[in-house]
């Protein structure tokens, strides 16, 4: 087997894994925060019900256990493959989150929005036909 095949089974579960918890990380802080409420004055004893909300949601607790896991697999990605190829092909979240923010959060997402992460789509897949490690293949 060759070093580029065993990197791309290496990192290509890995992108799926960050793909999706970073995005769904993401969309549950959202969703706890529009559960809280927004700010309406800057007063330090308005913050205490704002605070106590974010702290007992489990939304919350849920977004940064999804975006802890993101991280970890992001560091892992970087140390087997170039950023170069990591960045691009985790830019897939893109698609991700207006999935989740369509089905989660009840967010309309316009056609217009729809046809850009096409286009996102599409250069991850010319990015994927490249070397993880950005080294050629020897014959």
């Amino acid at each position: 087997m060759t070093h580029t095949r065993r990197l791309h089974l290496k990192t290509i579960p890995l992108i799926l894994v960050s793909i999706i918890l970073g995005p769904l990380g993401n969309v549950f802080l959202g969703k706890a925060m529009k559960g809280v409420g927004s700010l309406r004055s800057v007063r330090i004893l308005d913050l205490a019900p704002i605070a106590s909300g974010v702290l007992t949601s489990g939304y919350i607790w849920l977004g940064i256990a999804c975006l802890l896991g993101f991280f970890l697999a992001h560091m892992l990605l970087l140390t087997w493959a170039d950023y170069s190829y990591v960045q691009p092909a985790t830019s897939l979240s893109y698609l991700t989150i207006a999935i989740l923010s369509y089905f989660i959060l009840g967010e309309a997402i316009s056609p217009l929005r729809w046809l850009g992460v096409s286009v996102i789509c599409l250069g991850v897949f010319l990015v994927g036909q490249t070397s993880p490690s950005g080294v050629l293949e020897r014959a």
